[in-house]
This record gives structure tokens, C-alpha cells and sequence, in this order.
């Protein structure tokens, strides 16, 4: 079994530190656990070495500054906008149709009321 030496030599232009580096495997460690599929062929089995290994050769792409931020956010929205499909999908189609029973005749109500205020316009 391949062992990752101590110091881990990596190149300083494409990955400006070693708290970078950390992030990036962290990262890439937390999709490999989630199901994503090693970029690499290695020896290694452990999620960790994995993605550390993938830092340090350079197939992984990341974004520091302003666009990471941006990019964060968009994955919590659209985070945000999978925890509410799913809920939709949870819930049982007699409940919903129901509600919807109960708001066609609320509409229907409403617009027989208000036709009845509104007188006609005398010609």
C-alpha cells in the first residue's frame, strides 16, 4: 500500500498553500463519501487519501475569491429548491387535491361575492 510522504510536495502555482490544499481534499473528500467517483486510478481505499492524492496531481478544478463565495450559494439554493421538490413529492395526492377542493370553492365564493358588490354599469 502506497503511503503519501510527510511533507507532501505539491505545485505552489496551481495550489498557493497548504491550508488550500487542506480545503480542497476536505472538499473532494466530501463528495467521494457522498458517491462521486475517484478521478484517479489508485491503490488507495481511504476517501481521505483519495482526494489528496487528486489535489495534489491536479485533477480536481476549484474557485477561490469572489466566485466562491458566489458559487456557494448558488449550491444552497438550489439545495434550498431540492429539499422543496422533495417535500412536494412526499406528500399524498388525496391531501392535495383535497386542498385544492377546499380552494376552488373559496375561489368560487369569493368571485360570487364581489360579483354581487359590483354593480353593472347603467348604459
Amino acid at each position: 500500500m502506497d503511503i503519501i510522504s510527510l511533507p507532501i510536495e505539491f505545485d505552489e502555482e496551481k495550489i498557493d498553500g497548504r491550508f488550500r490544499l487542506v480545503n480542497i481534499a476536505a472538499q473532494r473528500a466530501k463528495q467521494l463519501a457522498a458517491g462521486d467517483e475517484p478521478k484517479i486510478e489508485q491503490k488507495a481505499r481511504k476517501i481521505p487519501t483519495i482526494a489528496l492524492i487528486e489535489a495534489i496531481t491536479g485533477k480536481l478544478d476549484y474557485l477561490t475569491g469572489e466566485e466562491a463565495v458566489k458559487a456557494q450559494e448558488e449550491a444552497r439554493k438550489l439545495d434550498f429548491r431540492r429539499l422543496l421538490e422533495l417535500r412536494e413529492e412526499e406528500r399524498e395526492p388525496e391531501d392535495l387535491t383535497e386542498l385544492e377542493k377546499d380552494l376552488q370553492v373559496y375561489l368560487e365564493e369569493k368571485e360570487s361575492s364581489l360579483s354581487d358588490e359590483i354593480p353593472e354599469s347603467e348604459e
